[in-house]
């Protein structure tokens, strides 16, 4: 439907009020004319720029046809990009207010790629595809670039995801067609041109540029040596040094071997420690591991390049081990040569990559790039990697933790490599040969996987608050291993403080003292005293100490120790300080300090005074221990930050009896609280700052809990008790303690942001 345009403001006089001829109008009327008239023409000129913006979103989708790809000429006074940005950050080059613009739609249709989330598809990165085109040089015709069957297999994996979209001008993302893989097998300042002459490059802002093998002889730079301005990177083989933190991409170096490789059904039995089969090694690290050899011969197998090869698979080592990759024309059909490596010092020929299968570890060097395809393959067949390229940002490595797949031993030590590796318990190797079949099949099976992997990232980049946890990344959905249930992805906002609940009964100077103390902390933002004694009334609040911050008294209905864990409606905050009336000697600085912390470790308890649990072989029980030592597995909530999350789960879901226990025997609250946590989480307690001593000068021994001689036997019956409740021990041991930074170090006060922090 459509409505002309021709159509002006005295027309529109002429048709609202026809006056008589000769005949005007009264000064209002003509103005309430004119008003009327410009409100058509912007309803006409705004109906037709939904039309007009209709027909945007409807484009088509990208043609993928490699029968008829359009030629374009680069002038030789072609513009060139500029150098990549070696500082370019999230915050600084990246243009966030490009992402969230698609509309929320049932059906995406065409143009939306994916559809059926709803209000989802409005933050959810949406990638523009440019047409496939080929760019030559005006002089000599001569290509930028060739198409390699793996980058078009890239172009169509975004094409088909949910992310693409055929809109440019709602596009967040968008992908050059230039084959950029290989640096051997482009014109660097071809495409440097041709990528300054895409129209929405706008230097380089919100580009993806995907590469697997950057540099070239000599220097073998770890990024591609192209001007890509402001473009982000998705590369294989960076460094600490040109990796750009949450801005690049890092990715694996893809391998072709593993395309036609069909690995057997049933598992080889892995009869060798650690396979060093790399074709690249430099001489001095083949020297090492033939030495190597001849000390370890059962737990060793080094390979090398056959005499006897067939020329077909000697040019393809050749690729392999310049760190090129192998295009369509250097590929073995599927089928025939194989790829054949001959063992040190014997010579027995093994079939590569299936041989990888025979090593519990397999060796990943440095050769002349710092990315081996050998990471990949190696992951493919469940072989634990060990990786000794120094520098090496690993595959992910923003999402993944390497720690729990591969190990890393620095390039000097590979003498020492066989005794590392035997030390290695066999449990360990269990667990990590299971996290590496688990993340391989997740994201890096395939090209198509790899590919989705970085869309997923960028993504949760865009989009933090709907970022995947850790554990998403980490942790597969197969595993049975206990989820927290808080969804706390982001540092917990600082403004928002916390609520100091205090448990009292009838110690009024130092609860007074206490008070007086916390009001002098900048997060604190409310107080609740929980009047634990039902026999005489809380103090009138006119004789409170006169604070700054909100202060409200809470009489209980009886005297129980969970009530300082009750998830009372006055909690506003997600953080919440419990602490004890006596303990009056932590500094304003410190509870800053432990609030600092928790915005960090939301999900756990962050406290001051720490205790452990240690098993007596002479009773076959566990046993309470308040001894100073390295070791703690809890945090006594005398005076401790946790979320609030947990008083509901104390209050409402407390496993067992527990929490009645409690209550009547007067005794145990926060060890409790300790086995509620760690049980959920699966995580230890932080203790922050050094403090040990937690006394009140103010009071006398007999006033206080710890001071009867039966307390330690008591808490000790509690963990047993609460052991056998939930059926295991849930209670995790650390060597950890959160303390200021520049806290003993020589500098002066005034560079310190937390000064006031207790001695041991």
């Amino acid at each position: 439907m459509t409505f002309p345009l021709k159509f002006s403001a005295k027309k529109a006089q002429e048709l609202l009020l026809p006056s008589a001829p000769g005949k005007k109008q009264p000064p209002h009327v003509r103005w309430y004319v004119a008003v009327g008239a410009m409100v058509l023409l912007l309803l006409a000129l705004l109906l037709l720029g939904g039309l007009g913006g209709h027909g945007e979103a409807g484009a088509e989708r990208v043609s993928l046809d490699l029968a008829d790809i359009p030629p374009v000429v680069l002038d030789k006074e072609a513009e060139l990009a500029r150098a990549r940005n070696r500082n370019c950050t999230y915050w600084d080059c990246f243009n966030v207010y490009r992402c969230g613009q698609r509309a929320p739609t049932l059906d995406d249709g065409g143009g939306g790629g994916g559809g059926g989330d709803g209000e989802m598809d409005a933050e959810r990165i949406s990638i523009y595809v440019y047409p496939l085109k080929e760019y030559l040089d005006a002089d000599s015709r001569r290509p930028a670039g060739q198409l390699s069957r793996e980058f078009y297999r890239i172009v169509q994996t975004v094409v088909d995801s949910p992310y693409y979209t055929a809109n440019p001008n709602e596009a967040c993302l968008f992908l050059p067609t230039l084959d950029t893989l290989n640096q051997n097998r482009i014109d660097t300042t071809l495409v440097g041109k041709a990528l300054a002459s895409l129209p929405y490059w706008e230097n380089g802002e919100n580009h993806l540029i995907f590469n697997f093998l950057p540099g070239t002889r000599p220097d073998y730079s770890t990024v591609l040596d192209v001007n890509t301005d402001r473009a982000i990177i998705v590369g294989a083989g960076f460094d600490s040094w040109t990796y750009r933190t949450e801005f690049d991409v890092s990715v694996p170096v893809y391998s072709a071997a593993l395309e036609e490789y069909r690995w057997p059904e049933r598992p080889v039995d892995r009869t060798v420690l650690l396979v060093a089969a790399q074709l690249n090694l430099f001489p001095r690290q083949f020297r090492i591991l033939q030495e190597l050899t001849y000390d370890y011969p059962n737990e060793l197998l080094l390979l090398q390049r056959c005499p006897t090869t067939t020329a077909k698979v000697d040019e393809l080592a050749d690729l392999v081990a310049g760190g090129q990759q192998a295009d369509e024309a250097h590929r073995p059909p599927a089928g025939s040569t194989e790829d054949v490596r001959c063992s040190f010092p014997h010579g027995n020929e093994h079939e590569y990559p299936a041989l990888l299968a025979t090593g519990t570890f397999c060796l990943v060097a440095r050769g002349v790039r710092l990315g081996q395809p050998a990471l990949l393959e190696a992951m493919a067949a469940g072989c634990i990697p060990v990786v000794m390229a120094d520098n090496y940002v690993l595959p992910f490595a923003d999402l993944l933790d390497w720690e729990l797949l591969a190990v890393r031993l620095p390039e000097a030590n590979l003498h020492t490599i066989v005794p590392v590796l035997r030390a290695i318990s066999a449990e360990r190797v269990a667990e990590m040969q299971a996290q590496i079949r688990s993340v391989y099949r997740r994201y890096f099976a395939s090209l198509d996987r790899i590919v989705l992997t970085v869309l997923e990232q960028l993504n949760d980049r865009i989009f933090p608050h709907r970022s995947r946890t850790y554990l998403h990344w980490n942790v597969g959905p197969e595993a049975g291993v206990t989820q927290n249930p808080l969804f706390l992805p982001l540092i917990a906002p600082k403004a928002q403080g916390f609520t100091a609940v205090i448990l009292t009964y009838d110690r009024l100077e130092s609860l007074y003292i206490l008070i007086q103390k916390l009001a002098t902390v900048p997060s604190l933002q409310k107080m609740l005293v929980v009047w634990n004694n039902q026999r005489k009334a809380p103090p009138h609040p006119s004789l409170f100490p006169k604070i700054g911050k909100p202060l409200k008294i809470i009489q209980t209905a009886a005297n129980r120790l969970s009530n300082r864990f009750y998830p009372y409606e006055e909690i506003e905050t997600e953080a919440i300080l419990t602490i004890d009336d006596d303990i009056v000697m932590l500094t304003a600085d410190e509870l800053d300090f432990g609030y600092e912390v928790w915005r960090e470790y939301p999900d756990r308890i962050v406290g001051f005074p720490s205790r452990t649990h240690v098993w007596d072989n002479a009773t076959g029980r566990w046993r309470y221990e308040s001894e100073w030592t390295n070791q703690i597995s809890m945090v006594l909530t005398g005076a401790a930050f946790h979320h609030k999350y947990w008083s509901y789960l104390y209050t409402h879901a407390m496993p067992g009896n527990i929490k009645e226990w409690v209550d009547e025997h007067m005794n145990c609250e926060d060890i409790a609280m300790n086995f509620l946590v760690s049980n959920v989480t699966n995580k230890p307690p932080i203790k922050v700052a050094p403090r040990k001593k937690f006394k009140c000068p103010e009071c006398t021994n007999n006033e206080m809990l710890s001071a009867d001689l039966n307390h330690m036997t008591e808490r000790t019956a509690c963990i047993n008790r609460f052991a056998e409740i939930y059926g295991t021990m849930p209670l995790r041991t650390v060597e950890f303690r959160a303390d200021p930074v520049l806290f003993k170090d020589n500098f002066p006060e005034k560079l310190k942001r937390f000064n006031d922090i207790g001695s041991l």
